[in-house]
């Protein structure tokens, strides 16, 4: 029975390996030992890949077959891969049939890590010719490692007589969902091939010129950035659409190819908000290092049930969200404000008196303006989490002084988020905050989850 079962084992494997029949007289070694170790090679990884507590791999969102083919510099786009940091992106000239989906392949043509987006625009003009190529990409942490198997390999077909991509992609579209509009938008945009830096500006009309390269006539604002977002320094508010686009630059600061397409929004206080929220970057949104508040699944108002408008601000503390009340939240005339500070201001040495202090002045402020305050206690965070990421220090007295203030917010009208974060040492886990900082989806889930479970039974106590 072993002997049988033996042949059975290697008849099979000669059969997926090659042709092969059970009369031919062959050397296994000689003629099929090749096709024998890349099966073995590719049955190894599946195993261990399913041994991995890996994330769905990213599936392309763009593709360019012989009929439709792409420029020798497209955009190449696919599906976000949730707590990824960065992608890397692979090249390949052929798609092997056991080809191992958890390491680069020998015969790859080019690869890169620096990926931030779920986006990349390569050159591909040294590949002119050669029809079709392949590219895949898988996932990484902050540390480099793979969190997910390579997504599966998409051929490309190039035509160099179409025009090449010349202008960041948008990627922040505002008004669109729950919780989407910013009072401090975040632009950002999938970068471009030769491009090492990005101009930003802010328009309070269409441009006159669009797909240029000079800036329009209507600007109000820009800024310059290596980065592939921009955080706006100055809140927005406007019954009248804003427009924002982006070009990239070189090192000189010359233009690389032309402006993006125009993104409207409108940060209209005529609206009607019942609701706003208000606090630093826990509620501005963002997290996971690489996702700013404009990818609303890192945003905690995404997730309520009911709408509202965010006013928040990313490095704010409890002084500067007192100082900057009268002109960021009075306009929008809220009826109910959901404020959740104070994170900065402990982790950089402040003490609890001080922020309560602060507390006390917003809330008062509120009431003296018919706007009923609902504190959200804060949720811990990871001071080594903090270190690695941004190179900062906590202050070492920070556990004691944020209990306090929670504690102190506790006697005022409230949401007990900190509750939600119960853990040892009363330290935030990297699993729900790579940085230490921002808390990550699962935990802007539950924030929310607890927010909308509370808040209607909340405001039946406030007085009205």
């Amino acid at each position: 029975m072993q002997k049988r079962f033996q042949v059975l084992t290697i008849t099979l494997l000669l059969s997926v390996a090659g042709s092969f029949t059970p009369n031919d007289k062959v050397s296994v070694p000689t003629i099929f030992e090749g096709r024998l170790s890349a099966f073995m090679q590719f049955t190894s990884a599946r195993l261990a890949d399913a041994a991995k507590p890996w994330r769905r791999p990213p599936k392309a969102t763009v593709f360019f077959p012989a009929s439709t083919p792409a420029s020798v510099r497209p955009m190449l786009t696919w599906s976000k891969v949730r707590g990824a940091v960065m992608y890397e992106f692979e090249l390949l000239p052929y798609n092997l049939p056991f080809l191992d989906k958890d390491s680069l392949s020998p015969t790859r043509l080019f690869s890169t890590r620096q990926i931030y987006n779920s986006g990349f625009n390569p050159d591909l003009t040294t590949y002119i010719g050669k029809a079709p190529l392949f590219w895949r990409v898988r996932a990484l942490n902050f540390d480099g490692e793979p969190i997910s198997s390579f997504s599966t390999p998409v051929p490309i077909y190039i035509d160099p007589e179409l025009e090449p991509v010349s202008a960041p992609l948008p990627t922040a579209f505002f008004n669109a969902y729950n919780g989407s509009t910013l009072l401090y938008p975040v632009y950002s945009w999938l970068p471009i091939s030769r491009a090492v830096q990005y101009e930003v500006e802010l328009l309070d009309d269409a441009p006159e010129n669009p797909g240029g390269t000079a800036p329009s006539q209507h600007r109000i604002w820009s800024a310059v950035t290596s980065l592939s977002d921009k955080y706006d320094d100055y809140p927005r508010i406007s019954q009248k659409p804003f427009y924002w686009r982006v070009r990239g630059l070189d090192e000189k600061g010359e233009a690389v190819g032309v402006y993006s397409d125009a993104v409207s929004f409108v940060n209209d206080p005529d609206k009607g908000w019942q609701i706003a929220t208000y606090g630093d970057s826990i509620s501005h949104g963002g997290g996971n290092l690489s996702y700013s508040p404009a990818d609303w699944e890192y945003s905690y108002q995404t997730y309520l049930n009911f709408p509202t408008v965010n006013l928040s601000n990313s490095g704010d503390t409890s002084s500067s969200c007192l100082e900057r009340f009268d002109s960021d939240v009075l306009p929008f005339r809220p009826r109910y404000l959901i404020i959740l500070e104070g994170t900065n201001s402990i982790r950089g040495g402040a003490s609890a008196a001080e922020v309560a202090s602060d507390l006390k002045a917003l809330r008062d402020k509120c009431l003296k303006n018919n706007i009923r305050p609902i504190f959200l206690t804060l949720p811990p965070i990871n001071p080594d989490s903090i270190s690695k990421v941004f190179g900062e220090e906590t202050a070492p007295n920070w556990r004691e002084e944020m209990d306090s203030l929670n504690e102190f917010i506790r006697t005022l009208p409230h949401i007990d988020i900190a509750s939600l974060f119960n853990y040892p040492d009363g330290i935030m886990p990297p699993a729900l905050s790579l940085d230490g900082l921002h808390p990550d989806i699962t935990a802007k889930r539950k924030m929310a989850e607890l927010i909308n479970s509370k808040f209607p039974e909340l405001i039946r106590t406030l007085p009205q």
